[in-house]
């Protein structure tokens, strides 16, 4: 009978098998000392906070501002959750009242557009100026950048009432530092095709225009939230 070889126990020692061993231990070396992978990071929470106009008032979900500003953004490169904090009917008052709530923790930056319903029911300039002011410094009191766009005065409400409201919103920017765009509404308020039947709130394509000119702000503004 043929007894059976017994293994010695030893690993080959031909070149090709010493050439693949080599090989396979730089390798689990290589790995053992690389860096751990980065986690990618979570994108950076902003707010719209405002009221019809930040809303979508009238409009499908996917064609308000918040959605297209989104959109846009995201189609730049930028790693951002835009989140709507948008109230129909909302006065600056309604807004101080809520902020807190609304406003959360993880929050990095707040996009404040309101007014135009103090304007719309003609309240004292005075009073959205009050209200803008504690908002932001509310704001910037817990470390949350700031943009303000502002609202002009429409023209049947005076003169008088214009000269006393218009100049709040460049006034607070200069105060407080904040990046701004002067009027939310601009290239869009007036023109008939651009808005809704009420001739007051955007189409959907009167939001795309605002998302297209407010653009060069919004991303002033993402500068300052990425270089934080």
């Amino acid at each position: 009978m043929f007894k059976a070889k017994r293994k010695s126990g030893k690993f080959p020692s031909s070149p090709l098998y010493r050439a693949v061993l080599a090989f396979f231990l730089c390798a689990l070396t290589a790995i053992a000392h690389a860096p751990a992978m980065a986690e990618e990071k979570p994108p950076i929470d902003i707010i719209a906070f405002g009221d019809s106009l930040t809303a979508g008032y009238g409009l499908a979900p996917g064609d308000g501002f918040v959605p297209q500003l989104q959109a846009a953004l995201t189609a730049r490169g930028y790693h951002v959750r835009v989140g709507n904090g948008g109230v129909s009917g909302d006065t600056s008052t309604g807004g101080l009242a809520r902020l807190d709530w609304v406003v959360g923790p993880k929050t990095r930056g707040v996009i404040l557009e309101l007014g135009a319903n103090d304007m719309l029911r003609g309240i004292a300039p005075s009073v959205t100026r009050a209200n803008l002011t504690r908002m932001i410094e509310t704001l910037q009191a817990r470390n949350i950048e700031v943009m303000l766009a502002g609202m002009v005065a429409a023209p049947n409400l005076g003169t008088a009432f214009a000269a006393r409201f218009n100049p709040i919103y460049p006034q607070l920017a200069a105060q407080y530092g904040l990046v701004f765009y002067p009027f939310f509404l601009d290239g869009v308020a007036g023109q008939r095709e651009l808005n809704l039947p009420d001739g007051i709130h955007p189409t959907a394509e009167g939001i795309g225009v605002i998302v297209e000119n407010i653009m060069p702000q919004v991303e002033a503004f993402m500068a300052r939230l990425e270089g934080e």
